[in-house]
């Protein structure tokens, strides 16, 4: 079984927020998180201050740690507003170039899902900033009906992750569909809008998820963990991935990236059907 590491950037900055309600929902939520007990003080006060620092992402940081370990990680970066997604076409053509040069894999974090000619217009967008021929795609909060899959791969894209599920890719029409087997948002909250798990806790479920993947015969395993999160503002988040890779490596898990896993698929796909 080989693990693909991926990341959603859902922010850049806090004052792309500043039309909308995410920056005071947030301040009220991380003081419930404090009273529950599951964040500490420290980290409310670390909260505090990438609020008055403008800095809501953490790619610098999560990119070094990536390249330290050897995850050849794919990161996913909108080229549209929507649901929370706000941050603007030039944040995303800097942080475009700068994950290029940082030589990690990137795709489109998707809004439109539902219209052919939005989905393309996404798709145009991401293909002139990017330079890119051939990606893939992530829709934002996974957001799809039953006709979004066929529509990403009229649009031409080479692959998609937005089905939640432990299970194996399939092909529908010239796309591969890469379920997403684990999303830290699902492990930290566990059906809550708060955080309500431990660390030890989310490990647990992790493992658990592994070993299930492991006797399913899952050849391909994602994860996503958002760049955000990769900051002491988030300890259980951070430590939880850092530990994640370290707790892979150690058993012998390979990593891949989409289209390395795409060339493999391509091949058992040719030869099945010679």
């Amino acid at each position: 079984m080989k693990i693909i590491i991926s990341h959603d950037i859902d922010h850049i900055t806090v004052f792309e927020h500043k039309k909308d309600l995410i920056i005071p929902k947030f301040i009220i939520r991380s003081f419930i998180e404090l009273g529950l007990g599951y964040i500490s003080f420290s980290e409310l006060g670390l909260r505090f201050r990438d609020i008055l620092k403008n800095k809501w992402n953490n790619i610098e940081e999560l990119a070094t740690f990536n390249k330290e370990n050897n995850v050849p990680a794919t990161l996913f970066i909108g080229v549209n507003n929507g649901r929370g997604l706000s941050y603007s076409l030039e944040d995303s053509k800097f942080w475009i170039n700068k994950i290029k040069e940082k030589g990690f894999k990137i795709g489109v974090h998707g809004i439109a899902y539902d219209n052919l000619d939005s989905i393309k217009t996404e798709f145009e967008i991401f293909k002139q900033i990017s330079g890119l021929d051939k990606f893939g795609i992530r829709m934002h909060y996974l957001m799809k009906n039953d006709e979004t899959i066929e529509l990403l791969s009229k649009v031409g894209y080479v692959y998609d992750s937005s089905m939640y599920g432990i299970n194996n890719p399939i092909k529908i029409g010239d796309l591969w569909e890469f379920p997403l087997c684990i999303m830290d948002g699902n492990l930290v909250y566990k059906n809550s809008r708060y955080q309500n798990q431990t660390l030890e806790q989310i490990k647990d479920t992790t493992k658990i998820m592994l070993e299930e993947a492991f006797s399913k015969g899952i050849n391909y395993f994602t994860i996503l963990f958002h760049d955000r999160y990769f900051s002491d503002s988030f300890k259980t988040w951070k430590d939880w991935y850092i530990w994640l890779i370290e707790y892979l490596k150690k058993n012998n898990f390979e990593f891949i990236d989409f289209e390395n896993a795409i060339n493999e698929l391509n091949k058992v796909h040719i030869n099945e059907r010679q």
